[in-house]
């Protein structure tokens, strides 16, 4: 699949925007991963700073593009909520993006 097919998904999560991002692992593939990222609403992400990319670790692939998609939030959540072990919304608070 094409980048310029992707299909970006957005849920709005306790005044934070996730931005997730589905795709095959490879081109006619079965296996599918993800990119996603978060942000405040209105951000302009391509500036440093104004969001938090986040994407699976190593080999992690899913079942389906809609099984990539769910965890995908799933992660996003547990970032904003502060249960992610490794990532933060931290920055997006202290410094006002």
């Amino acid at each position: 699949m094409p980048t310029a097919q992707l299909e970006t998904q957005k849920v709005d999560y306790e005044g934070f925007e996730i931005h997730v991002s589905a795709m095959p692992v490879q081109e006619g593939g079965t296996r599918y991963t993800y990119t996603a990222y978060i942000c405040h609403p209105g951000a302009d992400v391509a500036l440093p700073g104004h969001s938090v990319p986040y994407h699976p670790d190593g080999d992690e692939t899913f079942h389906s593009e809609h099984e990539a998609l769910d965890e995908a939030t799933h992660v996003g959540r547990s970032i904003i909520e502060g249960t992610h072990p490794d990532l933060s919304v931290l920055s997006l608070v202290t410094h006002g993006y």
